[in-house]
């Protein structure tokens, strides 16, 4: 398993989170069963059953907790004034949240046609349409709004694409962060 996965222990749900997440990234959501789940963690499929009936309600709940993070900053950014300073305090707060839920990004990105059909796709791309609402102007020109749409891009495509560039991860995330800031600071200019 890669240095990114989170480290929690002792919570029986959270570990079948962990373990699902895990083989759901490496073999795909379809081809992995409740079974295969409840033999990694060493427990009985009546044990799984307990905390969960299926696949589907462990994802949700992977969903859930690790975009609760996501979920405060779009409340928390849709009470401020709608600023530049906002705007960066936003795109600083999200690119923190992305990196505490890389290995759910990871999941989505490997396994699109399951999480379209799931509702947590859905749920997803409403999380995206309101952080970009915060972030861009509403009479702002169409290039100034691409500009916000590209920095939102920016920072999902940084979390696949540089993986595999040599270099300190932090310094990536702050490298993504800054081309995002300078799309949204160069869109809030000419608004």
């Amino acid at each position: 398993m890669d240095g990114t996965k989170r480290q929690r222990r002792g919570d029986t749900r959270q570990r079948i989170q962990d373990v699902a997440l895990e083989l759901f990234s490496e073999q795909g959501y379809e081809k992995t069963s409740l079974r295969e789940i409840a033999e990694h963690l060493d427990v009985t499929k009546a044990a799984l059953y307990y905390h969960f009936k299926t696949k589907e309600e462990i994802l949700i709940s992977l969903f859930e907790d690790l975009t609760r993070p996501l979920d405060e900053l779009i409340d928390w950014g849709r009470q401020q004034p709608h600023t530049l300073e906002t705007k960066q305090q936003v795109l600083t707060r999200y690119s923190e949240a992305l990196t505490g839920a890389a290995p759910l990004f990871r999941f989505m990105q490997e396994n699109q046609a399951t999480v379209r059909e799931l509702s947590v796709g859905e749920t997803f791309k409403d999380r995206m349409l309101s952080m970009l609402d915060i972030i861009r102007e509403p009479e702002a020109a169409l290039t100034d709004q691409v500009r916000c749409v590209s920095a939102l891009f920016t920072m999902h495509a940084g979390m696949f694409v540089l993986k595999d560039v040599e270099g300190d991860p932090e310094d990536k995330r702050k490298a993504v962060l800054e081309v995002a800031i300078d799309l949204v600071t160069q869109a809030h200019g000419a608004a």
